[in-house]
């Protein structure tokens, strides 16, 4: 039964203090469901940690690196290293795998050693959104804590044409090994032009709310007061469009997400994502290999880190849809 983030500790908290507490526990749910949270929580919790528990001594995690977003074997022997070190403070030593389903082959089965035979007063904790990508040696050896849904929203009219587009064009029928570069193109500019839709929307509630206080306060402030306003607005509009431009990303990232969940049959309850696009991805889960739809996955989340580095908007856009959205 899946746990409230708040539930879930509590029963985990009771589980160390009754001296019950496993070795290893694999923390799963949605984006949004609080997996990454809790993980800490607990960490912080089992080895007395009161600031950050990323920075307490005897807590060591890994999580995916590089434009591949894969956790190599490299980063799992160093994580098994540090295990092996005798605890610097009286609580346990703890081992937290992010995105644990991003492990490569060689990392999966360098910590499955991990798992079989875990270092003394130790605690193994992997966070997955994607459980079924793991091994399923890993699996068996884990101690399931599954979050749950946090509420779904319905998605807005700009993300309904955005799934409305790619559903489309993904399932178009295209001859054998040939890459649709005009659609892919096409695809582009309809994301650009989402983009600049949702940019142009908030400049203008930006500048609705700015002649608002103009008008309450123009008789009784001078000038300077005006121009800081001004900055203020301008400053508040890119922010509230950097929010917009994450949702459309968010957006894309889940319909493939929800691709793999079809894939591997993890479809029941609220597992999709968008439920309402459900025959669409899973027909697109027919058409292409796990492998596959994973090297999308990476494209459009080197697209996310790129806006986040300020890149040019257009190129990164080009390229990154170019990757993931141009061969079958």
């Amino acid at each position: 039964m899946p746990f409230s983030p708040d539930a879930a500790l509590e029963f985990l908290r009771h589980a160390f203090e009754s001296g019950r507490l496993a070795h290893a526990y694999l923390i799963t749910g949605e984006a949004g469901s609080g997996k990454r949270a809790l993980a800490l929580q607990l960490a912080a919790f089992v080895a007395g940690a009161t600031d950050d528990p990323l920075q307490h001594p005897d807590i060591h995690s890994v999580e995916p690196e590089s434009k591949s977003r894969i956790i190599k074997v490299e980063q799992t022997r160093e994580l098994e290293k540090a295990l092996q070190m005798r605890a610097s403070q009286s609580g346990r030593k703890v081992a937290i795998v992010f995105d644990a389903d991003r492990m490569n082959a060689s990392a999966s089965n360098s910590f499955l050693k991990t798992l079989e035979e875990p270092p003394s007063n130790s605690l193994l904790l992997l966070v997955s959104a994607h459980p079924e990508m793991l091994l399923e040696t890993i699996l068996s050896r884990c101690i399931l804590v599954q979050l749950a849904a946090p509420p779904r929203r319905e998605p807005t009219e700009g993300q309904r044409r955005l799934l409305d587009l790619v559903s489309r064009f993904l399932l178009a029928k295209k001859p054998p090994g040939e890459t649709d570069i005009g659609g892919v193109f096409v695809l582009v500019r309809e994301f650009t032009k989402l983009l600049a839709e949702a940019k142009s929307a908030v400049q203008e509630e930006g500048a609705a709310e700015l002649k608002r206080e103009e008008g309450l306060y123009k008789q009784t402030t001078d000038g300077k007061w005006l121009a800081e306003r001004e900055e203020y607005y301008k400053a508040l509009a890119e922010s509230r469009y950097l929010q917009a431009r994450t949702v459309f990303m968010e957006t894309l990232l889940q319909w493939w997400g929800d691709v793999l969940r079809q894939q591997h049959g993890a479809t029941t309850g609220n597992a999709l994502d968008f439920p309402a696009y459900a025959d669409q991805t899973a027909k697109l889960a027919g058409r292409l290999s796990t492998p596959e739809v994973l090297r999308r996955v990476s494209a459009l989340e080197a697209l996310r880190e790129n806006f986040g580095r300020n890149v040019q908007e257009q190129l990164a856009v080009e390229v990154a849809f170019l990757r993931a959205f141009g061969g079958q």
